[in-house]
């Protein structure tokens, strides 16, 4: 069932969310790139400090691609030439950040990439970054902003237009995943579990061997070509 919080602006109140986690500060309050006492005491900690790609690197060599930029406190991608990936790896964990794309925008957030293929996506699974009204595959749930990239779709009227900042929050437990768009649950899933296999089966993934194996890897940005911006890019590893 899909949960749904109150939210102002973005400042987005996940009360129950997790009797075991404490919210990282959102857009909205506070300065970006940051993190408050309380955020460090949790466990939280920054992956984009807002000045520098320090903890990146593209997904195919050690160097940042070209057209990815520190732009006023963002991690902007324009005109540029691959994906970024942390340079640490993730198995458990709560990743937060804020999005924001261009009309007709396209991008991904990507978990449990491993490093070594061709692409990043012939392995690692997808939430998708869009702008669902003016790009092609807003038209469908299963490649729409949010979705578990043609697997898992995500329900209409979650997402923020184009040039507005959107609140991401990625939840990975011991296979157990959640995608959280702007306050409200919108994808849940088990990787392995016989579902994920039959949506597996059912799609272009069922060719490529190594999607979905990995259950640790580093967090990616994609480059698909179009302007995006994060910003407030945190995680907290899970026990």
């Amino acid at each position: 069932m899909l949960k749904q919080f109150k939210t102002l602006g973005l400042a987005v109140v996940l009360p129950t969310l997790l009797s075991s986690m404490t919210a990282p500060s959102l857009a909205g309050g506070g300065n970006p790139n940051t993190l408050t006492v309380s955020e460090r005491d949790a466990g939280w900690r920054l992956l984009f400090d807002g000045s520098t790609l320090q903890g990146w690197r593209g997904y195919h060599n050690e160097e940042i691609p070209k057209g990815w930029t520190v732009d006023h406190g963002t991690l902007n991608f324009s005109n540029g030439q691959g994906d970024i990936v942390t340079v640490d790896q993730f198995a458990n964990f709560e990743l937060t950040l804020q999005w924001k794309v261009s009309e007709g925008g396209n991008s991904g957030i990507f978990y449990l990439a491993t490093l070594g293929l061709e692409r990043i996506y012939l392995g690692a699974p997808e939430m998708q970054v869009l702008d669902d009204q003016h790009h092609a595959d807003g038209k469908s749930p299963l490649t729409s902003a949010g979705a578990n990239y043609a697997l898992h779709p995500a329900p209409r009227g979650v997402v923020h237009p184009a040039g507005e900042w959107n609140q991401v929050l990625i939840r990975i437990k011991n296979e157990q995943v959640e995608h959280w768009l702007n306050g409200q649950k919108i994808v849940e899933y088990v990787i392995g579990s016989d579902d994920w296999k039959n949506r597996v089966a059912g799609s272009k993934f069922a060719d490529w061997p190594d999607y979905g194996i990995a259950r640790s890897g580093h967090i990616g940005l994609q480059d698909h070509g179009d302007p995006v911006w994060y910003r407030n890019i945190k995680i907290r590893v899970l026990d």
